[in-house]
């Protein structure tokens, strides 16, 4: 292959971790309605960096691939916190989509 070729690989893989990120953003979403409690839960983030560390074959060292992933856990929190604070604001405005539709 040539370097046109691995840039063409590069892009498909880039589009399934764009795809995989979403979905884990998803999952977390759901997790992060499910719980009654805070978001930052650090034995759960080490069981995934162990869990990431485990399922490693390389190429990337554990310590890479663990600050790759200490970087997702990171956004992902704040994707769930954020998502936790506007949850009024979407209550709020779906409140008004069904009176604005009973009024109809």
């Amino acid at each position: 292959m040539d370097i046109a070729d691995w840039r063409k690989r590069i892009d498909e893989v880039d589009r399934q971790l764009v795809a995989l990120l979403n979905e884990r953003a998803t999952a977390a979403r759901a997790i992060g309605h499910l719980k009654h409690g805070p978001i930052y839960d650090p034995e759960r983030e080490r069981t995934v960096l162990d869990n990431v560390r485990r399922s490693n074959q390389g190429p990337l060292p554990d310590r890479e691939l663990g600050q790759i992933y200490e970087r997702i856990i990171d956004v992902m929190r704040k994707f769930e916190h954020d998502w936790h604070r506007a949850a009024p604001d979407r209550a709020a405005a779906h409140s008004t989509e069904l009176e604005a539709e009973t009024n109809e």
